[in-house]
């Protein structure tokens, strides 16, 4: 059911397996890569975020630019995401309590240990996801809806949610979920959600799909943050988009309109942007620029004895 995606060799010996699976859509739209369970049902975790920002700016929120990138990002928690999330919350005329949320350290290590020096405790700005439901916020005070039940699946700015989900993948969503951060995720097929992601970075110019598309791609910083990977390989790969997801989810797409989207069953994340190269490359794309992220390292003793590769 599930493909051979990537393995884990150390001093010359397979260590361990990632199996999983691959969707992706070539630069004509049509399916040109299926390697294990594609058109099964699976949650797309944060690579979602991008259909979720789509519905917030078209509910009326004002979003551009760097406030439409980290609405569709996971962003590191350091300070100047922090400084957006309070200014866009300010506009929505709210405070950080009203952040659906839950609080956490930032993922950056800088920003956390200068948090703990400082005898700092987590908080919601920190949380990976505060940027998207701060947008959802805006939206909601945009459009005059009730923002203390945003995260109800019932709620309108949800329903926007899901049907932007099934129009850019094409596919009706079987099953309704709870994310980490507590915003209703919708189930889709790993082909859908491959579909999804390039009918962004294709879509016409002036258009809403494009302007979060342009966002996540001229603000990667605010996408991810220092030193993250998602923000690393949008910058190794000008014009592409790249977003990660938990449990092993990554989508990725090129200007051209090749996309992929991959998920790696066992829900470990190591292996996934080697995997999305591959895939890529596989379709035709140029992922030259980001050669160095073809391999993870694997480390013996402090030094590079082995690699995580794809192995499609």
């Amino acid at each position: 059911m599930y493909a051979r995606l990537a393995e884990v060799v150390r001093s010359g010996f397979t260590e361990s397996v990632h199996f999983g699976s691959v969707a992706g859509i070539g630069p004509d739209g049509a399916v040109a890569l299926s390697l294990g369970a594609v058109d099964e049902p699976m949650l797309p975790r944060s690579s979602a975020k991008p259909f979720q920002a789509l519905a917030c700016l078209t509910s009326g929120a004002a979003l551009y630019g760097s406030r439409l990138a980290i609405a569709a990002g996971s962003h590191t928690g350091e300070d100047f995401h922090v400084a957006l999330v309070g200014a866009m919350l300010d506009d929505a005329g709210l405070g950080l309590s009203a952040l659906g949320c839950p609080a956490d350290w930032p993922e950056d290590e800088a920003a956390r240990h200068a948090l703990i020096r400082s005898g700092e405790d987590r908080s919601r700005a920190r949380m990976n996801c505060s940027g998207k439901h701060a947008a959802m916020l805006l939206a909601c005070a945009a459009s005059g809806w009730d923002t203390a039940s945003y995260l109800t699946p019932s709620h309108p700015l949800q329903r926007r949610v899901r049907s932007a989900v099934e129009r850019l993948s094409g596919e009706k969503s079987p099953h309704t979920a709870v994310d980490g951060c507590g915003a209703p995720l919708f189930a889709m097929s790993l082909t859908g959600l491959a579909r999804g992601v390039r009918a962004l970075v294709t879509a016409p110019r002036d258009t809403p799909e494009r302007a979060v598309a342009d966002a996540m791609r001229s603000f990667p910083e605010y996408v991810g943050g220092t030193g993250h990977l998602n923000t690393e390989l949008m910058r190794a790969l000008p014009g592409s988009l790249v977003k990660g997801g938990a449990e092993g989810v990554l989508v990725a797409a090129t200007p051209e309109g090749h996309a992929v989207a991959v998920k790696v069953v066992d829900g470990g994340p190591r292996a996934t942007s080697a995997i999305a190269l591959a895939a890529l490359a596989e379709l035709g794309a140029d992922v030259s620029g980001a050669e160095s992220f073809t391999t993870v390292p694997v480390l013996g003793g402090g030094r590079p004895i082995g690699e995580i590769h794809a192995t499609l």
